[in-house]
């Protein structure tokens, strides 16, 4: 296996830098194994499910995670927190750049803020994580450390995303729970309390975990064997009850529906470790032994990431083909992108 096999080229322009409106109004590439693919909309999630299919979403909130800084000495600085170290949220794992010349104990101050003082002390330095990449660090500001990031942080957008974001919650979800990650999970972003009503009309259950989506998601593959890789840790937590509903879900012989490749980690890591709560860095690529989700609405993801290989250990290499042709039908890739509906269980074309 080599990262070539999960390389293709993305033109600038098939890249969103807006989202559509409204949510469900981004188009659908529907699997058809061994047929052509159908071209749908996300409103039309109900007519392409069955009833008894189980939706799961997950529900984490995004954090304004994206912190502004400059040094005593004037140097600016960008921290990107990933996740809180505890429930007290004032210890992060956070990327910092640059973060090479940082000293531990170095305080960093507020540029720019709505709620505190220009200048105001807002991160402290600390050592580098065991991954080496990253940093902890403390939110030494005055107050709540939710309402400092409330009033000093920005809403964390991929670095390929280069419009402003005029309305912040048209990166969350409609149904986001607790502010705990650094980036939406963007499939998700689809989906509307319109929809969810008419999901449940049409027979479809809907129930919800948390992953706290982390640094992977930041980060392309950086080994010439994608194997060898190094995953980072995420929270992960799967209730009782939607665990339960899995279960029963697949024993009737109806299908568990993973929105987005977040949830797909959460239930599958749920499967293999089996814990219904915890860290994860289950690394899904061909050969996994899927135990839980049968279908997957997710967006269209960079090339030379984790989480193409993951669409790969899906459907097999027709993604390259459902990718080709979301490309000459001109669908929009990535965060504020399109959507395609992939089925495990098509009969790929001959070949596959």
């Amino acid at each position: 296996m080599r990262v070539d096999d999960f390389d293709y080229e993305l033109p600038d322009a098939r890249i969103a830098q807006t989202p559509i409106e409204p949510r469900d109004a981004a188009r659908l590439l529907v699997d058809r194994g061994a047929q052509a693919p159908e071209h749908r909309y996300v409103r039309d999630l109900p007519d392409l499910l069955q009833a008894g299919d189980l939706v799961v979403l997950n529900e984490t909130r995004v954090l304004p995670a994206r912190l502004r800084l400059r040094r005593v000495s004037g140097g600016a600085v960008e921290v990107l927190l990933l996740e809180a170290a505890d429930t007290t949220r004032r210890r992060w794992e956070a990327l910092v750049r640059p973060g090479g010349k940082l000293r531990v104990g170095e305080r960093l101050l507020a540029e720019s803020s709505r709620t505190h003082a220009i200048g105001a002390p807002i991160v402290e330095m600390g050592e580098r994580t065991a991954a080496g990449d990253t940093f902890w660090i403390e939110l030494v500001a005055d107050g709540d450390p939710l309402e400092t990031l409330a009033g000093i942080g920005e809403m964390p957008l991929p670095p390929y995303i280069h419009e402003r974001l005029d309305d912040p919650e048209r990166y969350q979800t409609v149904f986001a729970g607790e502010p705990s990650s650094a980036a939406a999970p963007t499939a998700g972003l689809h989906i509307t309390s319109d929809l969810l009503a008419r999901l449940g009309g049409a027979g479809v259950a809907v129930v919800t975990v948390e992953l706290v989506v982390g640094l992977d998601t930041f980060q392309p593959i950086s080994t010439d064997n994608p194997l060898d890789h190094p995953m980072h840790t995420e929270r992960y937590r799967v209730p009782q009850a939607t665990w339960d509903a899995c279960q029963s879900t697949r024993a009737r012989g109806d299908r568990v529906v993973a929105v987005g490749t977040t949830a797909v980690r959460a239930l599958e890591s749920a499967a293999a470790r089996h814990e219904l709560a915890g860290r994860t860095d289950l690394f899904i690529h061909r050969g996994f032994d899927w135990r839980v989700v049968d279908v997957l609405m997710t967006n269209f993801h960079l090339p030379r990431t984790t989480l193409l290989m993951m669409i790969d250990a899906f459907v097999g290499p027709r993604w390259r083909q459902l990718y080709a042709t979301a490309l000459n039908e001109q669908y929009r890739f990535l965060s504020f992108g399109d959507a395609m509906l992939l089925d495990r269980a098509a009969h790929p074309p001959a070949g596959d």
